[in-house]
């Protein structure tokens, strides 16, 4: 018998201390950086989107790579471009964590369509009350204290 698998994930992780170190004119090039890395993955990419401090990337994540090591693999292989690119002089690095939420596939089109309002989104609500909207909605429990350590 084959395998069959579905693993789609919302995964979302910030620069450190969420300081503004992407700007926007320069997001395309960083979102087909990033696209070549999950590619390689042999990971589908549905949307990926963000603001100058965080980023949003929702994909069917391929079995041979657990989610921790995806996103470590992202982070690693694009602080390297990011730095040698000269386009994002005040980047100084990704924090430390991220947030992953598994979806059905029936919530698929949701997703995708609010990662592509990120910038719309970010008028009216903070990258702070994003996630932990997100989180509370997912039933997914934190600590407040540790919610923003870097």
């Amino acid at each position: 018998m084959n395998s069959y698998r579905q693993s789609l994930h919302h995964i979302v992780f910030c620069t450190k201390s969420r300081k503004n170190t992407l700007p926007e004119v320069h997001h395309e090039e960083l979102y087909k950086y990033i696209f070549g890395v999950i590619k390689n993955r042999k990971t589908v990419l549905y949307r990926i989107n963000g603001i100058e401090n965080h980023i949003h990337i929702f994909c069917d994540l391929h079995s041979s790579i657990g989610v921790g090591d995806f996103v470590k693999e992202i982070k690693t292989a694009t602080n390297k471009w990011i730095k040698a690119s000269g386009q994002f002089p005040k980047f100084d690095s990704w924090a430390e964590g991220y947030c992953s939420i598994s979806y059905n596939l029936k919530d698929k089109d949701m997703i995708i369509n609010y990662i592509k309002s990120q910038k719309e989104h970010h008028k009216k609500v903070t990258f702070e009350d994003e996630l932990r909207t997100l989180l509370i909605e997912n039933g997914i429990e934190f600590d407040e204290k540790y919610l923003f350590d870097d």
